[in-house]
């Protein structure tokens, strides 16, 4: 049987090592309304819908990860859905997470594409469900409007038992306090990008003072960290990789964490971060890399996408 430690969200103290031990990649996190989250997902973001890709998820699989962590705009679910069936593992053994593709924001639309999830997953229901990003192109002057709109759609899903939590991604402080006017039910999580070299404090802040999961996506920094030669001899002291150190730090620091690949031995790696701790001087060290910029795409800079998508699909290394 998988682990099943629980870690409730309340403050970061009560959340941070050397208070919580993590013994596992199964071990949870419990929201707000009570739903628990294993801690280690498997990201699949340019996971690719072919063979490959399939056979990364089905490693994932094979090595223990109960959480899968996708999105419409991901271009996969369907292969997902597929190798979720074929696996054999009973549905309520597997936490899958979506989130809503820009275009289809909007009251309507963004039902419609819960559906269409549904279906791409071959499942009934959602174990969470986030809106993407705040803003869509073409449509800055509009945000607010329609993410009350997208987020009325998302609390009928909720209400309805679709879903078992909701939330959002990429939101910094000023989107959740623009949601907040709008909204009866808050997010229960943000997604948002984190790792040593760009940890939002504002936003992580903000979020944990009200119960708001945090989710870190791009936890090794797209790759570059796997390469930094302070994390790397940080980690060769402690006999680890790189990649490892930043999962690491991610889970310390309260995080879910959903690193991606599809190298098996790297799905692996990822996933043995359970034999060792940070120290507090370790943690400070890595929290001492800390930027302002050293984003891989800002919520409220949507004119540098294409550029920096260009850049993600580069460095990342899947």
């Amino acid at each position: 049987m998988p682990s099943k430690t629980i870690y409730p969200v309340t403050t970061p103290a009560s959340r941070a090592l050397p208070q919580v031990e993590f013994t596992g990649k199964c071990d949870r996190y419990v929201l707000r309304n009570g739903v628990e989250v294993p801690c280690l997902g498997f990201g699949t973001y340019m996971i690719p819908n072919d063979e490959e890709g399939a056979a990364a998820v089905r490693t994932a699989l094979d090595l223990g990860f109960r959480h899968i962590d996708g999105a419409a705009n991901y271009n996969n679910e369907d292969m997902v859905g597929r190798v979720l069936a074929e696996s054999g593992i009973p549905r309520n053994e597997v936490f899958i997470t979506s989130k809503l593709k820009n275009t289809e924001q909007g009251y309507e639309k963004t039902l419609a594409a819960f559906d269409r999830t549904l279906s791409d997953l071959g499942t009934d229901y959602l174990d969470l469900y986030l809106i993407h990003w705040p803003k869509v192109a073409g449509t800055e002057d509009r945000w607010e409007e329609i993410i009350a709109e997208t987020w009325r759609a998302f609390e009928e899903l909720y209400e309805a038992g679709r879903v078992r939590a909701i939330g959002v991604s990429n939101f910094l402080v000023h989107h959740l306090e623009t949601l907040e006017r709008h909204a009866r039910i808050m997010p229960m999580v943000d997604q948002i990008e984190l790792n040593p070299t760009y940890q939002q404090r504002e936003t992580v802040a903000w979020c944990e003072e009200r119960g708001i999961q945090l989710e870190a996506w791009a936890p090794l920094g797209r790759g570059r960290l796997m390469r930094d030669e302070h994390v790397i001899a940080l980690a060769e002291r402690l006999g680890k990789d790189a990649g490892q150190v930043c999962v690491r730090w991610a889970l310390q620091k309260g995080f879910i964490t959903m690193p991606k690949s599809t190298k098996p031995a790297r799905i692996k790696s990822n996933s043995e971060v359970f034999d060792f701790e940070l120290s507090a001087e370790d943690m400070a060290l890595l929290d001492s890399y800390d930027t302002d910029d050293n984003y891989t795409f800002h919520p409220d800079r949507l004119a540098e996408w294409a550029e920096r998508v260009a850049a993600a699909h580069r460095e990342s290394g899947v």
